[in-house]
Formats: structure tokens, C-alpha cells, sequence
């Protein structure tokens, strides 16, 4: 059995810096056209420069004839001004800004602390430039349960946002919980949207414990109930335009998830197109997926569906155990085991 689908695009993607960026990027490369690149490097690039900057250093890293495209994003602080967002649209580079609460996941420490005063001049300037604002939706509250804090964070930040930016395109990211998907079902479409990432889809806060502690399936936002993957399952599957591929893929050296104080991120990358496939087969909408994974993504942000063709092809093929570098290794999503369809690529 084999499925034909437009090329994919991943509309949310960490590719870090340095050695670990020539370690990931060709995972991501090989199967996207194009990708959202997150923002949240040490230091954090909040300026017009540093994404152009960031967007050269990934295109050097790229394999010879890679067909990508790097869609860049400016990490929005509280000192974000209006002119950097126009400069921003000029570039040609960057497509979008991220909303990191300070504190709530990896490199956030330089997040908005104030977004419905000091943001403001910025937020307008992104709807006069078209620019969709991507949020991590999660409130950093420590008296909030770190299950909770999505749906906190919707009743508090996110519903105020839009009700006071009615105009705003916004994209909440990673979405884990039924709230979520019943908040941007209850949006107009084309205003608000959703990214999905294969863990959520594929697993639940059960998958953090069984057998031991697992490191490896450890993300922000923490996977949630099955009730709630449940819906996300439903709502992917429906068609629903709102909803579109975004892998979240975070790729972290072993050391520094198997530790003391492990960090938050799946590796995802080399398995999400094949857990995608998994999920919708499973729901008996394969028919559906090219939709999520091809055109939803690029037709909410205005931009063409990609022309060229992949196959993804009925096959079991295992996952490595990990992918070693000079500096260590790192362990991918589903490690080890054996997946159903494999991605074919021209």
C-alpha cells in the first residue's frame, strides 16, 4: 500500500544552533519543504538580524540539493518595538513571532512578562504587516498544576488576546488538551489555528511512567489524559482546517535528558511523517491527511501548497536507538521500535 501526498511543511520546528543544528537539520530537510524555526536559542533571536543571521547559518548546514526553506520567527520580548516588526515583514524572511511566557519551556527566560501592556505597539504592528503571532500556550504560574496550565492559560491570556486583537492571526502551538481544541473550534476560521505534534497525538501522560521514568517522551506541554489525546485524535482527523502539521521536534544530547533535572523536548523529526500516517490509519481517515499535513499549514499563512510529491509506503522499518555526533548522541522519538509506513522521498 502507498499513499501519494503534496510535500508536507513543518510549521514548528527547533534545528538549535551550532553542532547540533548540522547533527538534525537534514532529518527535517528531506521531508519538509519548508519549516517555522523556533526562536529560542542562547541568546534568544529577537531581532530582525539575528533571524537573517540564524537563516544563513541554517541554509550552510543544509545537505547539497536540499529543496528547504527556512521560515523564520522573532522571539517577542517585552521590549519588541514596532518598527523591528516592520523590519521584520521587509526581510523576506521572517514569517511570524513567537509568544514565550517567561519561564514556561526551554530558553524562555527572556519571555514576555507584561503582553497586554508593553507588547501592545507590537501586537498592532503585526496586524498592520499581516504577521501571525505563534503562542506557547501555557500559564508559568507556579500555584498552577502543570496539567492546567493550558486551559489557565486560554481563560486568562489567550481569550483577552483575541478578544482585544479581534484582527490577530494566532497560532496556538503543540495544542494537548480538549480545551484547546474546543477554544480554536469556537474561533473564525482563518483568525485562529493549531499545531499538532506526533506525541500528542500518539501518546499520553501514562507513556512518562510506564516501565520507569522516560525521559524521552518528556515535553512542555507535558503530555496530558487519554481523554484529551482522544479529542485531538478526533479533531486532526475531522478535516478541520484549523488544525495542521507542527512536529514540535527538540532535539536534546542524552546527557542532558537522562539527568538530574532533565530537559523538556522529543526528537521527532526522522519518525513524525511515519506517527502521523500511524494515527490517521488507525482513525480511518487517511484520506484526510494530506490535508493536515500539505495544506492547511500553508493556507492559513497565505503561502503556496508545495508541488512536489512524496510517498509514504506501508512498510515496517525501525527506528534507530539513537543518532551519535562528536558530542554525544541523540535519542529519537520511538527508539527502537518498528513503524508501519515509511516515507519515500524523490
Amino acid at each position: 500500500m502507498e499513499l501519494s501526498i503534496a510535500q508536507p511543511d513543518d510549521w514548528h520546528l527547533h534545528l538549535r544552533d551550532n553542532e547540533l543544528l548540522q547533527t538534525v537539520v537534514s532529518h527535517s530537510a528531506k521531508q519538509f519543504g519548508r519549516a517555522i524555526i523556533m526562536p529560542n536559542l542562547k541568546p534568544p533571536v529577537t531581532t530582525t538580524a539575528a533571524a537573517v543571521s540564524y537563516y544563513d547559518s541554517i541554509l550552510k548546514a543544509l545537505p547539497n540539493n536540499t529543496n528547504f526553506t527556512p521560515l523564520m520567527t522573532l522571539y517577542l520580548t517585552d521590549k519588541t518595538t514596532p518598527q523591528e516588526i516592520k523590519l521584520a515583514r521587509e526581510s523576506g524572511v521572517v514569517y511570524a513571532v513567537k509568544l514565550y511566557p517567561a519561564g514556561a519551556t526551554t530558553n524562555s527566560q527572556d519571555g514576555v512578562t507584561d503582553l497586554f501592556g508593553k507588547c501592545v505597539p507590537a501586537l498592532e504592528e503585526m496586524i498592520n504587516q499581516n504577521i501571525p503571532l505563534l503562542v506557547h500556550g501555557e500559564v508559568t504560574d507556579p500555584k498552577v498544576d502543570i496539567f492546567d496550565r493550558e486551559r489557565v492559560f486560554i481563560e486568562t491570556v489567550l481569550k483577552p488576546l483575541i478578544q482585544k486583537f479581534p484582527k490577530l492571526k494566532v497560532v496556538m502551538e503543540h495544542v494537548t488538551t480538549m480545551d484547546a481544541i474546543k477554544f480554536v473550534e469556537s474561533c473564525e476560521e482563518g483568525s485562529v489555528a493549531a499545531t499538532v505534534t506526533p506525541q500528542h497525538l500518539l501518546l499520553n501522560r501514562n507513556s512518562l511512567f510506564q516501565g520507569g521514568l522516560q525521559p524521552h517522551n518528556y515535553c512542555l506541554p507535558v503530555l496530558k489524559r487519554e481523554t484529551h489525546r482522544q479529542a485531538i485524535v478526533s479533531a486532526v482527523t475531522s478535516g478541520n482546517k484549523r488544525f495542521f502539521l507542527g512536529t514540535d521536534s527538540a532535539p536534546h544530547e542524552r546527557r542532558t535528558k537522562e539527568s538530574s533535572c532533565g530537559c523538556a523536548g522529543v526528537f521527532n523529526a526522522p519518525v513524525a511523517l511515519s506517527i502521523y500516517a500511524k494515527v490517521f490509519e488507525e482513525a480511518g481517515a487517511l484520506d484526510k491527511l494530506e490535508a493536515f499535513t500539505s495544506f492547511n499549514g500553508p493556507d492559513f499563512y497565505g503561502l503556496p501548497r508545495n508541488t512536489r510529491k512524496i510517498t509514504l509506503k506501508k512498510t515496517p522499518w525501525k527506528v534507530p536507538e539513537s543518532y551519535s555526533y562528536a558530542s554525544g548522541s541523540i535519542v529519537p522519538m520511538s527508539a527502537g521500535e518498528s513503524l508501519e509506513w515509511l516515507p519515500i522521498f524523490p
